[in-house]
């Protein structure tokens, strides 16, 4: 379990972009972790077919904030089909050994060592599966 927490997992977590949820956002959906109560809300803007404006809050735990910092900090000019793309490619990273997750969600590398840890996936794809939804929402 120490493997899973480390120095640069926490990096992530503390050094979170866009923690300020968006007044009067185009899309918001709030999402949950059942299995550890952990929540994201994501609020989004979109021109264009792509997001122009993200915000976040983020409760959940350290794998969970790091994955929500690695995609918050690449989120902004991205289009629905490549955020569905990267949820994918991260569910299959840590579900059934699938590789890391092409850029620009590569740095989501860092959670490999999560894969043997189920219950910590609904928290680590939390961001996305909010992302999505939101979008989902705005158009």
């Amino acid at each position: 379990m120490i493997k899973l927490y480390s120095a640069r997992i926490l990096a992530l977590a503390t050094d979170m972009p866009h923690t300020t949820r968006l007044a009067d956002p185009m899309g918001s959906a709030k999402k949950r972790a059942p299995l550890c109560g952990s929540t994201v809300t994501v609020d989004i803007d979109l021109e264009g077919g792509k997001i122009s404006r993200f915000g976040q809050d983020v409760k959940a735990c350290a794998l969970g904030q790091a994955a929500a910092a690695v995609i918050g900090a690449e989120i902004i000019g991205l289009d629905e089909a490549t955020v569905q793309k990267g949820r994918d490619e991260l569910a299959a990273m840590l579900k059934s050994g699938g590789p890391v997750p092409a850029a620009p969600f590569a740095g989501l590398e860092v959670l490999q060592p999560a894969a043997d840890y189920k219950n910590r996936h609904a928290s680590i794809l939390l961001a996305f599966d909010a992302t999505l939804e939101a979008l989902r929402a705005a158009t």
